[in-house]
């Protein structure tokens, strides 16, 4: 899909500024078309008149056209209307309405202006074949819009410090509107406003109250106010903030409406975020219920490998010792896993790094007085953490026994970790310039390693012989499970 960048400057360049400023206007005009129940067009001048490079419908009434109007050039008999528009340099209204199609539309235009210079117009289409009533509450929704509008021709808006935040629920239009003058007095709340408000326990009419000093009623503990609340219920900044009393939560959006640098009002969203806030304070518990068992996970395996420790040096038969020795190294594996999860929110790992790791600490416990160098080519990718076990455990032995066996009586060797990814399978090749393998091996370890490979992993492992030693390839499925 085309930036709005990209689609504006098919028809002629934009300095950074100038994107910047058109890209932000789309961002947010969302609100004045709700506001004006109508259609906004942006409008670029070119040579052969104007075209259109975003468009807007409204979420609150019936939109003016059907089909997308972006990239289309303005009828010959609208021209003027436009160019009058960046001429005059404020609202011009259409003398009347023009025919499109079997309905008529009344058309605003309007300059957007940057730096005291129009680079662009603005044009608010209504259809006139759906009449509407000249309610309180669409008189102050139009009212409101206009005052923004005015805005966009003065350059006074879009405007910077408008943040709507990371988190969800930001409030639109239809959740509920309230005007407020300079002082903070509701001059009007929509139907949907006055509901929310009631919810956090307003009684009666907001209609010429101070909404500062009505939601300082309602806030029992002043210590833990927001600290942006204050200046987003007097209207003083284009802010977001969340007001939380009583048991329900309301988001709060300001939008300060200036005249040449003065601030004459505010326009307020509200939205009732009450259950969005308790599943999201819920998901937050679950994730940190999660991580604390994954850490806990992890230190009883740690605990484990340290009793397993303390077993090995009260037996004095050989292969007692090694077999508790593997034993401790397959647990420490899983519990370096463990570690991993417990840092991270989701349940995908990155591979490369919990690879590098666990191979490094195999291939140094496996034999110390071997030095090896330890080569990795490609990447692992994310995996899903339901795999990440088996196929660490999996790159744990094989270097291992790369180690122990094709390295033996040597001071040193090489071994090349190659991994290919291709969607959900990732490919593995661990090759070493060791003494060479004869034939399959059929220990413990093998054994471990075919089971977690062909069951857990849905994958298939091969051992062979090559020129320069010996090398092991394997697939292994890492996507969702099958």
């Amino acid at each position: 899909m085309a930036t709005l960048r990209e689609t504006a400057e098919r028809y002629g360049a934009l300095t950074d500024e100038e994107a910047e400023w058109l890209a932000s206007l789309v961002a947010d005009w969302q609100i004045v078309a709700d506001l004006s129940f109508a259609d906004l067009i942006l409008w670029r001048s070119v040579d052969e008149g104007f075209v259109a490079v975003a468009q807007c419908r409204p979420s609150t009434g019936p939109t003016v056209h059907l089909d997308d109007v972006v990239g289309t050039m303005a009828a010959s008999g609208r021209i003027a209307h436009l160019q009058r528009a960046l001429d005059e340099g404020g609202i011009v209204a259409s003398r009347e309405p023009r025919w499109d199609e079997t309905y008529a539309v009344r058309e605003d235009a309007l300059p957007v202006v940057m730096n005291g210079r129009p680079i662009a117009v603005l044009t608010r289409e209504v259809s006139q074949a759906v009449s509407r009533s000249s309610s309180r509450l669409e008189l102050n929704y139009k009212g409101a819009a206009d005052d923004i509008l005015s805005m966009i021709t003065r350059g006074e808006y879009p405007v910077h410090t408008s943040v709507t935040g990371p988190r969800r629920g930001a409030p639109r239009v239809g959740d509920g509107v309230l005007r407020l003058d300079a002082s903070g007095h509701v001059a009007y709340a929509s139907p949907n406003a006055l509901s929310c408000f009631h919810r956090l326990g307003v009684l009666g009419s907001l209609m010429n109250r101070s909404l500062p000093q009505v939601t300082s009623e309602l806030i029992t503990d002043k210590g833990l106010v927001n600290e942006t609340l204050a200046l987003v219920v007097m209207g003083r900044a284009a802010w977001r903030t969340d007001l939380e009393v009583n048991g329900a939560c309301l988001s709060l959006r300001a939008l300060p409406i200036l005249d040449r640098g003065s601030r004459v009002g505010a326009l307020l969203l509200c939205r009732d975020v009450t259950e969005l806030r308790r599943r999201e304070r819920e998901l937050i518990t679950k994730d940190a219920t999660i991580r604390e068992i994954h850490h806990r996970v992890k230190n009883n395996l740690q605990t484990v490998a340290a009793l397993l420790r303390l077993q090995s040096r009260r037996v004095e038969a050989p292969e007692a010792k090694e077999a508790l020795a593997e034993a401790m190294r397959r647990v420490s594996t899983i519990a370096l896993v463990h570690e991993t999860l417990s840092g991270t929110l989701d349940e995908l790992v990155n591979f490369d790094d919990l690879a590098a790791r666990s191979m490094r600490m195999a291939a140094e416990v496996a034999s110390p007085g071997v030095q090896v160098q330890l080569v990795r080519e490609g990447d692992f990718g994310y995996i899903h953490a339901q795999y990440a076990s088996s196929l660490a455990l999996v790159m744990t032995e094989l270097v291992t026994n790369a180690v122990e066996h094709g390295f033996e009586g040597r001071e040193r060797g090489i071994i090349t970790v190659t991994a290919r990814r291709e969607g959900d399978d990732v490919f593995v090749t661990i090759a070493d310039d060791g003494v060479g393998l004869d034939h399959e091996p059929s220990g413990l370890g093998s054994s471990i390693v075919r089971t977690l490979v062909e069951n857990e992993l849905a994958g298939q492992i091969t051992w062979k012989r090559t020129e320069n030693g010996s090398a092991v390839e394997l697939s292994a499925h890492v996507g969702e499970r099958r």
